[in-house]
């Protein structure tokens, strides 16, 4: 289902981010945030990309205790996501796809302006951990929420 590139592609985004976080100055990491039960949202990198004028690229971490989930929602509409999963297991659905069930090391994407609505725990009795990294138009909220 996921291929090699896709793990090379994952590891290579994340070692940019570690260096673009050592060599530019980042935003300080955000506020842990609940917006699901059972689950906590912590925005650890935003930063405006210096040769992709307009865009800015966030990083988020999501912790989902046992059988906790996100709540439905969207990210933006300039908006590119790339999910891996850092550990456990993730159910993650985009409206009008099929469900996808993500172990630690695998990954998915979300076109713009998706709307999310599966993302959580697969286990009843064992965390899971995801990061979420968001490539949108300068300001551009990265989550917005179902009201």
């Amino acid at each position: 289902m996921h291929s090699f590139p896709a793990r090379r592609a994952a590891k290579a985004l994340t070692g940019l981010v570690v260096a673009a976080g050592l060599v530019l100055a980042a935003d300080p990491p955000g506020e842990a945030a609940s917006t699901g039960d059972g689950e906590t949202v912590k925005q650890i990198f935003s930063q405006k990309l210096p040769n992709v004028p307009g865009k800015t690229l966030t990083v988020v971490q999501v912790d989902y205790r046992p059988g906790g989930f996100s709540a439905p929602h969207r990210h933006p509409a300039s908006g590119f996501v790339f999910a891996y999963v850092l550990s456990g297991t993730i159910r993650s659905q985009v409206e009008g796809e099929p469900l996808g069930v993500y172990s630690a090391g695998q990954t998915w994407t979300e076109p713009p302006d998706a709307h999310h609505i599966v993302s959580a725990n697969a286990s009843k009795t064992k965390p899971a951990q995801l990061i979420a990294y968001i490539i949108a138009d300068d300001g551009a909220e990265a989550t917005v929420y179902d009201k």
